[in-house]
């Protein structure tokens, strides 16, 4: 069987990601629509966590430019040299942010989707002030008051909003993971509401599997990994 050339293999990934890419949009411009809103409202966020360099850099030659990422330290790897090369570019945190990562989370990201405590408002105001950049903030709604997951409680999310914006902080949404064994509906719903009575433009909501339902709900940001990307192969476990 003769291998593959570097060159094929790359022309495949683009041609692989550029279907996916196609598919995607089509989707969201079909799901606006039938909301009665306008496509162009809705940004794509491609979420480029654990990603190998040949992809991400397809989404960047597909005119991609607002990636997620999970991790500081990650991020900081993969995007501070493409970052320097494309001005353009935004980058958002929407994995957990452990306080002593503010600094570089603030000097990193142009959007930080995961406040979601006191101390992370001190945290991040400080950081703020100390570099002389604000990223924008969403707040993280564990709308499902799951005990493994990140984000406030819903029934305190006004007092957590109101105390970044005490801060300095700028607050533009919010943000929430929907259960994965419940209607993700009722999730999104919840969410639009807590940002109407907060005066929140912003809800960044549903992944690969519920962005169309996440439209019709209200998104003005969809965070889709796998569905753009392609599924990750799981390590290699030896018997």
């Amino acid at each position: 069987m003769t291998a593959s050339s570097p060159a094929s293999t790359a022309a495949s990934t683009d041609d692989g990601f550029a279907v996916r890419l196609a598919t995607i949009r089509a989707r969201i411009v079909t799901a606006a629509r039938a909301a009665g809103r306008d496509p162009a409202a809705i940004t794509l966020t491609a979420v480029s966590k654990t990603q190998p360099d040949d992809l991400i850099d397809a989404a960047l030659a597909s005119g991609l430019r607002v990636f997620g990422e999970n991790r500081v330290q990650e991020a900081q790897g993969r995007w501070t040299d493409r970052r320097a090369a494309l001005p353009n570019l935004e980058l958002r945190l929407i994995g957990p942010l452990q306080s002593n990562k503010a600094e570089d989370a603030v000097a990193l990201f142009d959007v930080i989707e995961t406040l979601d405590r006191p101390k992370l408002i001190g945290a991040l105001a400080a950081a703020s002030q100390k570099i002389g950049r604000s990223p924008r903030l969403l707040v993280q709604i564990n709308t499902g008051e799951e005990d493994q997951k990140a984000g406030v409680a819903p029934r305190d999310a006004d007092a957590l909003i109101a105390a970044a914006r005490a801060e300095g902080l700028i607050v533009k949404g919010l943000m929430a993971i929907p259960p994965a064994d419940e209607e993700p509906i009722l999730h999104f719903a919840l969410l639009a509401r807590i940002a109407e009575r907060n005066g929140l433009k912003v809800l960044s909501m549903g992944m690969s599997a519920d962005y169309e339902a996440a439209i019709r709900l209200g998104a003005t940001h969809v965070r889709v990994g796998s569905a753009l990307f392609g599924e990750r192969n799981p390590p290699f476990a030896p018997s």
